[in-house]
């Protein structure tokens, strides 16, 4: 498998799109729950008018996280010998820890309560399975393409013969 070179540009690209992402779904959920949370949650504590400052800086910081999350166990630069869906699970078990870290460090909701636990899981699985059906569908659309490209040398190659 060959794997192209990453930069740091590539690094902070990912960085914005898993931050711009969350930031849309958050100033949603703010419009839609942010009055009637304000006072159980640091995320809406604005209401409806979007998310402090504060909060934004730390979801930028869980992308970042996270992102190196991703390279580590997607890269065969330093894990080389464990097996994808390994690496699936360490990656997951890994990125619960971090939100969960940052859940219970910055008062994103209370932590003995069970509905907020309950809709973070339930808003991870949601994103995780959007991800996933997202990556299979753009790998699926790359393979289509190697397979078409490769028809096509072999179709050249064989009428200069």
């Amino acid at each position: 498998m060959m794997e192209e070179k990453r930069t740091v540009f590539d690094y902070l690209a990912q960085v914005m799109i898993i931050f711009g992402f969350t930031m849309l779904i958050l100033n949603i959920f703010c419009l839609a729950f942010g009055s009637s949370a304000r006072d159980i949650s640091a995320i809406f504590a604005l209401g409806a008018k979007g998310v402090p400052v504060s909060v934004s800086f730390q979801f930028l910081c869980v992308s970042a996280l996270l992102t190196g999350v991703r390279y580590v166990f997607f890269t065969d630069r330093i894990i080389k010998k464990m097996p994808v869906w390994l690496r699936c699970i360490c990656m997951l078990t890994l990125a619960v820890i971090i939100i969960a870290a940052f859940i219970i460090l910055f008062g994103w909701f209370p932590v003995k309560m069970w509905q907020p636990w309950l809709m973070f899981f339930f808003c991870f699985g949601v994103c995780f399975a959007g991800s996933c059906l997202f990556v299979t569908l753009k790998e699926k659309t790359e393979n289509r393409r190697m397979e078409e490209a490769l028809r096509r040398l072999k179709e050249t190659e064989g009428k200069n013969v």
